[in-house]
């Protein structure tokens, strides 16, 4: 595991260290588990973009507004999308 140091002012740190004691936790384990979501969120928004171009690929297959009324759900005209 790596070390890694950061500066904060004086207050700022004590009011963290507050904050974290009332959670039964650390300043150190606060920070990482907040850069763990930093270094992830990526490979997530990655993910779901992934997700979202097969659902997309699955609905033009599928005829698209075909395939909501089969689902029983409501097709929308070009007309009405772009009603002002």
């Amino acid at each position: 595991m790596a070390n890694l140091t950061i500066t904060v002012d004086d207050e700022t740190l004590k009011r963290a260290r507050m904050r974290a004691l009332a959670l039964g936790t650390s300043v150190n384990a606060i920070l990482a588990e907040h850069l763990k979501a930093f270094a992830s969120e990526r490979a997530t928004q990655g993910r779901a973009l992934q997700r979202l171009v097969i659902l997309a690929e699955e609905n033009k297959r599928a005829g698209g507004r075909e395939r909501a009324k089969v689902r029983g759900g409501r097709g929308w005209s070009r007309d009405e999308l772009h009603e002002r």
